[in-house]
């Protein structure tokens, strides 16, 4: 079975609380779900319909289906609609089970559209997708900078030094002077909470350890997270705990990654450390995501839009694929549906295989197109 089974966020443990691990005896029949697809800008248009056409593959090996609906978003959306997150797009999205997103660059939006929150930290902000689960992992055969790494970081999501997600309107930046440019960062014990509680119950179904990282030797707002996290800690008593600064956290990642299973920080730690970790154990093209609530999940590569190779059919559509994996898998378990676990499982699986018989995108140093790639994966999940 896939390693992508103990990577995602569990929506049957809601923050703040502390259960046993649930045995997964998948009673409750199969259902239909409506998932949305928001294709993006740059190279999502190639990889987000690649990520479907696998994750269908996947579904029907496992004799399920769900429901998908394409929704505008991005610059094919500001076109059409004059927003690059129309109104009628989050509508939609809130009669849905949940939803694959592809990148956005909004640094190509006419400058009024490159003003507001881009729809990635919208959706964010306006679903409380507060749990960002990043897996960093090396794969067989797959070129990489370190030998060995299977760790997840757990990204706060919601406030800390990301100003566009700490204010309840605008943003935490501002400028009272034009020599002066002031920043916030917000922490509440709140969401610190739950997002401990998040990576303990994740750490307690993979090797049973979280680090904490934080500055707390200079930012006190990161000791209060370090802190309430070792009081959410103290309820997983079977959980081995350590906290590192963030600086020391980096040069970690570089020299021994294999040391570490479960990472909790907040917001921009976690963005930047998901990011060196994603190009440590091979490319970011690998670097799959799960935004996730206790009530909805969207599927969003680690990536950017990569505008540079947009429209030439080169991209990886790995970390795409991946990511759909960890919704089908949080899905199943919100569901209790034991297909879809299936489905996530070959998913993942055929990505692992795949690649072990290297069969590379430009990125990894091959030459494979983001259509033979998805035709690849897609051969693993129906070998012959």
């Amino acid at each position: 079975m896939a390693r992508i089974l103990r990577t995602s966020l569990d929506p049957r443990h809601g923050p703040g609380i502390s259960r046993a691990r649930r045995p997964r005896q998948w009673q409750n029949p199969p259902v239909t779900l409506r998932l949305g697809v928001l294709e993006g800008d740059g190279i999502g248009p190639e990889i987000v319909p690649a990520a479907i056409a696998a994750a269908d593959a996947a579904l029907r090996r496992a004799n399920t289906a769900v429901q998908w609906v394409p929704l505008p978003v991005g610059l094919a959306a500001i076109a059409a609609h004059g927003s690059a997150l129309p109104p009628s797009t989050v509508e939609a999205l809130q009669t849905l089970d949940g939803w694959v997103m592809g990148p956005h660059d909004n640094a190509s939006y006419p400058p009024a559209h490159r003003a507001t929150l881009n729809p990635s930290g919208a959706l964010r902000k306006h679903f409380d997708l507060y749990a960002n689960i990043r897996p960093a992992r090396t794969f067989r055969n797959v070129p990489a900078t370190v030998r060995a790494a299977d760790l997840v970081i757990v990204r706060e999501n919601t406030e800390g030094f990301y100003a566009d997600r700490n204010t309840f309107a605008g943003t935490g930046e501002f400028m009272p002077t034009a020599d002066v440019a002031i920043t916030m960062g917000v922490f509440t014990r709140g969401r610190i909470e739950r997002i401990a509680h998040a990576a303990f119950q994740l750490a307690g179904r993979r090797r049973r350890h979280v680090t904490i990282v934080h500055k707390a030797n200079v930012l006190a707002a990161t000791a209060f997270f370090r802190d309430i996290c070792r009081e959410a800690g103290e309820r997983y008593p079977g959980i081995a705990l350590d906290d590192v600064h963030v600086d020391a956290m980096a040069a970690h990642l570089v020299r021994r990654p294999a040391d570490f299973d479960v990472i909790v920080t907040e917001n921009m730690f976690g963005d930047i450390l998901s990011d060196l970790a994603g190009e440590l154990t091979g490319s970011l093209g690998l670097a799959a995501s799960l935004n996730a609530s206790d009530r909805t999940a969207m599927a969003q590569a680690a990536h950017g839009s990569a505008p540079d190779i947009a429209g030439q059919g080169i991209a990886n559509p790995s970390a795409m694929i991946l990511s759909t994996a960890m919704l089908l898998e949080w899905l199943a378990a919100r569901h209790d549906d034991a297909r879809l676990a299936d489905a996530a499982s070959r998913l993942a699986a055929a990505v692992d295989r795949t690649l072990g018989l290297e069969i590379f995108p430009r990125d990894l140093g091959g030459a494979v197109t983001t259509a033979a790639f998805t035709r690849a994966v897609i051969a693993q999940i129906f070998p012959e």
